[in-house]
């Protein structure tokens, strides 16, 4: 079965989603250091305790994520949970690589991108600036949706019904996407003349700020928004090294 050098994986993986660009929240690239060789990958979206134990399970060599480990309000010492997240790699010899801003902002295998291509936005453009950096896409479809169109789209695209305040024009003609918890950027959405904003998550102020201002707001869930990148980049990886990559799914509502 083909094998990549891990190191060269990793690296790999940093110059194609230009992991150093921009600040994160989180370490970007190898989090915890397993074997060398990398012959299987197990990809998710999120590092929980199931998908670990179903990586040992596979014999997996390495565990792709888009939420690592490590965050930065987080505790640091190696205890409880997060102590038996890590045994779980490390006494299986599993590396864990994550990738979480770049991954949202790729131009190619980004959940933004991805999500504004399945909605027939032909030619995207960047939207939702984070440091100085556009993290999400938008533009005008190919074909106007009404909101409940719209709607639909999203339970197709995410697999799950969003949580919508439809509260602007009567035809959709632009969206902008910002994968996970960016419903802060409805302002920045409402600035650019955006018909509808998507994101994952939403918060109570949401509500009345779309109402007002006259756009429509889909929550499509955190998890669900950000599953695309995550297979797209473990697609990425199965061509480029021909080993065998698996995406592992652990639903999450929210």
């Amino acid at each position: 079965m083909p094998e990549v050098d891990r190191d060269d994986l990793v690296a790999h993986l940093d110059e194609f989603l230009a992991a150093g660009s921009g600040r994160d929240y989180c370490p970007n690239g190898l989090q915890v250091e397993g074997r060398v060789a990398v012959g299987k990958i197990v990809v998710g979206v999120s590092a929980c305790q199931e998908l670990f134990e179903e990586a040992a399970q596979q014999r997996a060599d390495a565990v792709l994520v888009h939420h690592g480990l490590f965050w930065e309000k987080d505790p640091r010492p190696l205890v409880g949970l997060l102590y038996r997240r890590i045994r779980i790699l490390i006494d299986a010899g599993i590396n864990l690589i994550a990738y979480h801003l770049p991954l949202d902002r790729h131009d190619q295998v980004g959940n933004n991108i991805l999500a504004a291509h399945r909605f027939g936005i032909s030619r995207p453009e960047p939207f939702g600036e984070y440091d100085g950096l556009s993290i999400g896409f938008g533009g005008t479809l190919d074909e106007p949706m009404d909101p409940e169109a719209f709607a639909l789209r999203c339970e197709e695209v995410f697999g799950q019904r969003p949580m919508t305040f439809a509260a602007g024009p009567d035809r959709i003609d632009r969206a902008a996407f910002v994968s996970g918890a960016a419903e802060n950027l409805l302002h920045e959405a409402v600035a650019q003349g955006y018909d509808a904003f998507v994101t994952g998550e939403v918060s109570e102020w949401v509500m009345n700020v779309a109402r007002e201002s006259g756009v429509h707001f889909f929550a499509a869930g955190h998890y669900a928004t950000e599953r695309l990148g995550v297979q797209a980049l473990g697609d990425h990886v199965a061509r480029t090294f021909g080993i065998d990559v698996d995406f592992v799914d652990v639903p999450n509502p929210v």
